[in-house]
């Protein structure tokens, strides 16, 4: 079977305080806990904010240069994934609908090589 990268992507400002509520957390749990009993799930990972994350780029001279913030610069950013292993893409989009429902955001669904 196939392993596919199911990503939540939350805009650039996203604040789980004001945004996420208990029905959201419920859903979520209630969307891992079918993952797992389908046998679906490899691994699943909630990220901290763009604004954490730090990149490595190599300079045309070879050094490695250490800035603060994403790689690339944009509106929206991954929040957090799961690695899915379906026999299928459209059972990986079926899992992607779900968690987009349950995340109330928008999701990518992208298989592995």
């Amino acid at each position: 079977m196939t392993q596919y990268w199911v990503a939540i992507h939350h805009p650039d400002d996203y604040d789980p305080t004001a945004l996420e509520d208990e029905a959201m957390h419920r859903d979520i749990d209630a969307l891992n806990d079918e993952m797992v009993a389908a046998g679906a799930r490899v691994f699943v990972g909630g990220l901290r904010p763009a604004g954490s994350a730090r990149s490595v780029r190599r300079e045309a001279d070879g050094r490695l240069v250490v800035t603060d913030g994403p790689y690339a610069e944009a509106k929206e950013h991954v929040g957090g994934f799961w690695v899915l292993e379906c026999a299928s893409l459209d059972a990986a989009l079926d899992w992607g609908r779900k968690a987009a429902a349950a995340c109330r955001a928008p999701v990518e669904v992208r298989p592995f090589f």
